[in-house]
């Protein structure tokens, strides 16, 4: 992958972005990316060849969304992290699973088969709903208790 071809998904990824209002969240990706090149190294290894022979020539060829693309990746990376299921929760904090490319109020989590580790974020919509942010406390931050500030 050459830093050009890097240069044009991320341009393409932030005119989407800018046009939806939509939320970044490769920050999301990083720390989690962060944590597998410790953990996993063969995963680790496994998702940047997917990112750097599908992901980026796939935004930049223009095959699909950039924010459909990056979701998938998330999707992708969360189940790398913990097998499980991704879901969507709308607005009145419905989840339901999560279906390409959701709908752009949905927040979308991955639910992790062991019920002890936290869910994981892989994407927010641009203004989280108060349903949506109690899921986001509870299920990904570990909050129990309601009202508690979090920085996003």
């Amino acid at each position: 992958m050459t830093i050009d071809l890097q240069r044009a998904a991320d341009a393409r990824f932030a005119a989407a972005l800018a046009e939806t209002g939509g939320r970044d969240p490769r920050d999301y990706y990083r720390d989690r990316l962060a944590e597998l090149k410790h953990s996993s190294p063969a995963v680790y290894a496994d998702i940047v060849a997917y990112y750097e022979d599908m992901l980026i020539p796939s935004i930049v060829e223009q095959k699909t969304d950039p924010i459909a693309a990056w979701l998938a990746f998330g999707v992708r990376l969360a189940e790398a992290t913990a097998p499980g299921r991704a879901v969507a929760v709308d607005r009145k904090g419905r989840s339901s699973p999560y279906s390409p490319p959701g709908e752009p109020a949905d927040m979308f989590l991955h639910l992790p088969e062991d019920r002890r580790t936290r869910a994981l974020l892989v994407g927010l919509p641009p203004e989280p709903s108060g349903p949506q942010m109690a899921t986001y406390e509870w299920l990904v931050l570990g909050r129990r208790a309601v009202g508690r500030s979090s920085s996003m």
